[in-house]
């Protein structure tokens, strides 16, 4: 048990440091989108035919009765990167254990996109994901304009809780 509680407290520490000791990295995202691609070939169409789309290549979450997570990327419009992405997660319930992830949020039209990037955007507790597998994005849909996909890079997570995640979007030329 004494292992479990400092592999969170370790993966949760070192994933928010990391979020806020950097610049974020294009290639990572880049190579997140590439690996979820190779997972899923079917994904692809959501890449073509999104208006954009926030990609999260590092989020470290863990907990223990209250989680947390936190996570960094970018956004995309079009295809092109337009900025950094952060993401904060606060979970409450029967969980236990740490985990790393990546995570690409799809918006369906301009509209979606430019509510995410204007403002503090939050997604509800029962948003959910889709966890990515071969033939996943196959039944896939957008849900009120945005769909998620996860992809496990590591750890183990036990979890039935509620929360939402919180996300900020600094455009590229803004001030922080």
């Amino acid at each position: 048990m004494k292992n479990i509680i400092s592999l969170i407290i370790i993966l949760v520490a070192s994933s928010y440091s990391s979020l806020y000791a950097q610049k974020f990295d294009i290639e990572e995202s880049n190579k997140t989108i590439s690996d979820f691609k190779k997972e899923d070939p079917g994904i692809e169409k959501f890449f073509n035919n999104s208006y954009g789309y926030a990609v999260l290549y590092s989020v470290g979450k863990g907990g223990i009765g209250i989680g947390g997570a936190s996570g960094k990327g970018t956004v995309y419009e079009k295809g092109t990167p337009k900025g950094d992405v952060r993401m904060t997660q606060v979970t409450v319930g029967l969980q236990l254990g740490g985990q790393k992830y990546a995570e690409i949020v799809f918006f369906e039209d301009k509209e979606h996109y430019d509510r995410f990037v204007s403002k503090d955007f939050e997604f509800a507790a029962q948003t959910s994901a889709v966890a990515l597998s071969s033939g996943a994005s196959a039944d896939a849909k957008y849900r009120e304009g945005v769909v998620v996909f996860t992809m496990a890079i590591g750890g183990l997570m036990y979890e039935a809780s509620v929360g939402g995640q919180k996300f900020k979007v600094t455009l590229f030329g803004e001030e922080e």
